[in-house]
């Protein structure tokens, strides 16, 4: 079993205990959004971890409030953002999501607060989702004058209709934790005060299971998943990038950052 003290730096906190892996976004300051460090952690930690022969389940969560608000962009962020040219600006959001889906050991979110963007996609691609009854779940790169690129447009038509998927994602709008297990967006609503309870006694019957049958069953399902992201991932993550660079994004970003709605003029 390996230790994972390394991911420190990413703003991730891993605890294993009783062959179940601990995962927490750990920038609760920021409501976990995702910064360079955070996403090159992510990109790594569900191959590392659940292909570890000593990990039998993985439960992913957000410290504080929320679970993970999407995607940090904060003046300071922006700067610090690194290499953007051509052929790197999908290489990272494509491993996080590939590995997310990829990764051997089952994948449980425990929603403990609002999951919004590249949190929602987070959430949505584990493989059972425990929400709290007062969190919301929503892709909203749409808001930011965004394609739904890093995932969103991959899951959601997956668990409940392109038409439905388009409902939302077109929209940008949240889904509360009624609507999200009504829809079948996810698998379970609890208690606020019961969900990781719930949820780590849910990772601790797979982690007791047997393991290979496990692990071979979710991977064959998530052949589906694939076959989406195949079809879709590429496409939208090539526009987003271009998304990127429209006046509306800049508008948006601005506006986040002046803390004022946004005024898309379509450009």
């Amino acid at each position: 079993m390996g230790n994972y003290d390394h991911y420190e730096k990413n703003h991730l906190k891993i605890e294993v205990k009783d062959r179940v892996a601990l995962i927490t976004m750990n920038r609760p300051e920021k409501r976990n959004a995702v910064n360079p460090a955070l996403h090159e952690g992510l990109e790594n930690v569900f191959q590392e971890v659940g292909n570890d022969p000593g990990v039998g389940a993985i439960v992913i969560t957000g410290a504080g409030t929320a679970f993970c608000a999407g995607g940090d962009f904060g003046p300071q962020t922006e700067q610090s953002r690194g290499d953007s040219s051509p052929t790197s600006i999908t290489r990272g959001p494509k491993y996080l999501v590939q590995r997310l889906v990829n990764a051997e050991a089952p994948t449980i979110a425990a929603v403990n607060g609002p999951a919004s963007g590249l949190g929602a996609t987070i959430a949505l691609l584990c493989d059972v989702t425990f929400m709290a009854d007062n969190a919301r779940i929503g892709d909203t790169h749409v808001n930011l004058g965004l394609v739904a690129g890093d995932g969103g447009a991959v899951i959601w038509p997956l668990l409940v209709g392109p038409h439905r998927a388009k409902e939302y994602l077109m929209a940008g709008k949240y889904a509360d934790a009624a609507a999200a297990e009504k829809i079948g967006l996810v698998n379970h609503v609890v208690e606020a005060d019961k969900l990781m309870g719930e949820a780590m006694a849910y990772a601790k019957q797979l982690a007791n299971g047997a393991d290979a049958a496990i692990r071979w069953t979710k991977m064959s399902i998530n052949r589906m998943v694939w076959q989406n992201l195949n079809l879709v991932l590429e496409m939208s993550l090539a526009t987003e990038g271009l998304s990127v660079r429209t006046e509306d994004h800049k508008e948006a970003v601005a506006a986040f950052q002046q803390k004022r709605r946004p005024n898309f003029r379509g450009a």
